[in-house]
């Protein structure tokens, strides 16, 4: 088969000029645009000309590229049917004016033009993208065979476009997509509220390019709404406070639990929106709920600061950044509660220290309290009732036994009762003791390893009173790590020869381990190697154990690390 042979000779050098451009300008469709329309004025000897590309936001032709035109920035954008490049994309069809001057929808752009050809930019389905528009200084400098060459030229730079806009589409979409996994990974490491607000307004605002972003807290207890953050110009005035939301434009966001789109904030209609920054700046603006499981947390808005409509993938963007947003104002709340516990925690273990305290001192005192009963009534002091003494024998017997009462009470209240017993996994209580403790590791740059054991090991104990010796035993671990490291929880069970068998919890840190002089009496009461500690921790661990019928002890200790033992009766069979 012999090739086709195109009548026009300038018709294979110009497509061919074009269709290349595709992989030389792959990555910007602005100098793509402004080669075709250099090859346009070569082929056809053209003394003028330009490519305008149709704006979907304010359905304006604006103009991209132009060679031998010197436009004032009005000029720049054309309505649809104004001129002959209007016409042409209003109807969708090429025109050729032999005269301009003879045409009379034609506008002057230059004085020196008499002739003019456009062709329409076309998609596949038809509709306009642009126009490529020719001049020439003298009447009769194009024909119809120039016309037909154009609309070619046309139709293969509408087909190389859309495939540069789609290479930059995705090429953007990808790098969107980056940043929102990046700026993910960022949000659910904040704790701090503050931190957390900037970041969010501030990361909206460049994901979708806008000129502003804030972020409202909505508090459905006062029915309020506040703007917490904002990135944008500092001239822009800013809602103080609450803002009651009856009075509010986010109101819709919040009521909905929906996108809302405005597309012109700065008309009168908005005025009374008591939530609104005001500034000149300010134009369109996109609302994304932040919601958490069905409940309205807050508002992410994004300003720009022209007419503009919001796409589908900017909306959906915007909205990965909101549930994002609101996962991570979870976890704040949720971390700003287990601070609460642990500062509750710490005070409990205080009262427990003090309690124990107090019943060892108890302790300390029933003994010589009893001795001294015993020696006082062997003495039978029996003085007349009229002698003084006789009173002051019966004062001191009274005395005696309120002591006594008093110190009784004391060791009733150090006991821990045992209806506050129950049965429990070890891995559970472990696992719930590691949630309370999380944050003070993360602060102290310390991993946490702790893998449960296959089957479920149960004891008999006080939940909070174990948890109390598993969280003095990690804190200790911590502190002989100042640089960070890590702590290894290992549990398992282990055969006695003589009773039940018993649940082994050891503790691993890789500290410098406990200096020599310190480990034979490491649990003795007010013994500390720290200036800070009270030296109470392991005396009262030891003294909790004991009281459920298990015990503490040292396992390893140098220069690797130390390693210590719990060990707990094993319950036999299931409740």
């Amino acid at each position: 088969m012999l090739p086709v042979v195109d009548s026009d000779a300038r018709a294979l050098p110009a497509l061919y000029r074009i269709s290349t451009l595709l992989g030389r300008d792959a990555g910007d469709p602005a100098a793509a645009l402004t080669v075709a329309l250099d090859v346009a004025i070569e082929t056809f000897a053209a003394q003028s000309g330009s490519i305008a590309l149709l704006n979907p936001d304010t359905g304006l032709l604006e103009i991209e590229v132009q060679r031998g035109l010197d436009l004032p920035p009005a000029d720049l954008a054309l309505k649809l049917g104004r001129g002959i490049t209007g016409w042409v994309a209003f109807h969708g069809r090429a025109q050729l004016v032999a005269d301009v001057t003879q045409d009379p929808r034609y506008v002057c752009v230059r004085p020196e033009v008499r002739a003019e050809m456009a062709a329409p930019l076309q998609g596949p389905n038809g509709q306009v993208l642009g126009v490529i528009n020719l001049d020439g200084d003298h009447p009769g400098c194009f024909n119809e065979s120039d016309l037909h060459l154009l609309l070619r030229l046309a139709r293969e730079l509408s087909a190389v476009m859309q495939r540069l806009w789609q290479l930059q589409h995705l090429e953007g979409k990808a790098r969107q997509l980056e940043a929102l996994i990046t700026t993910g990974s960022t949000l659910v490491t904040k704790v701090e509220p503050k931190e957390l607000f900037a970041a969010l307004a501030r990361d909206a605002a460049q994901l979708v390019a806008g000129h502003a972003s804030g972020l409202y807290l909505h508090d459905p207890a006062t029915a309020a709404v506040e703007l917490v953050a904002f990135t944008g110009p500092a001239a822009t005035q800013l809602p103080a406070g609450p803002q009651p939301i009856a009075s509010s434009l986010v109101a819709s966001v919040v009521h909905t639990r929906r996108q809302v789109e405005f597309a012109n904030i700065r008309s009168p209609e908005f005025l009374d929106a008591t939530d609104l920054p005001r500034g000149s700046e300010l134009c369109s603006m996109l609302a994304v709920p932040v919601a958490y499981e069905g409940e309205v947390l807050g508002v992410l808005t994004v300003f720009t600061d022209h007419v503009h409509r919001f796409n589908n993938d900017e909306k959906r963007l915007v909205g990965a950044l909101a549930s994002l947003g609101a996962v991570a104002l979870q976890n704040a709340r949720l971390y700003a509660r287990v601070f609460q516990s642990e500062a509750s925690l710490r005070k409990n273990e205080q009262l427990t220290t003090l309690g124990l305290l107090a019943a060892e001192i108890a302790h300390e005192i029933r003994n010589p309290l009893t001795v001294l009963k015993l020696l006082f009534g062997s003495l039978e002091l029996d003085f007349p009732a009229t002698d003084p003494r006789h009173t002051d024998v019966r004062v001191i017997g009274e005395k005696l036994d309120q002591l006594e009462a008093i110190v009784t009470r004391v060791l009733t209240f150090g006991k821990a009762p045992s209806s506050l017993h129950s049965r429990w996994d070890v891995a559970e209580i472990i696992a719930d003791t590691l949630v309370l403790v999380r944050l003070k590791l993360a602060q102290g740059n310390v991993h946490l390893d702790f893998t449960p054991p296959a089957v479920a090991l149960n004891v008999d104990v006080n939940k909070g009173q174990l948890q109390q010796v598993l969280i003095n035993l990690i804190f200790n671990a911590t502190h002989a790590m100042p640089a960070g490291g890590a702590i290894t929880l290992a549990c398992h069970s282990l055969p006695r020869d003589h009773g039940p068998a018993v649940v082994c919890i050891d503790v691993s840190d890789t500290g410098g381990g406990i200096p020599a002089t310190l480990r034979e009496r490491i649990f003795d009461s007010f013994l500390s190697g720290r200036t800070d500690g009270t030296g109470l921790g392991l005396a009262i661990a030891k003294r909790i154990l004991a009281s459920h019928h298990g015990d503490i002890h040292l396992l390893a200790t140098g220069a690797e690390g130390t390693t210590m033992r719990i060990t707990l009766p094993l319950a036999s069979a299931p409740r």
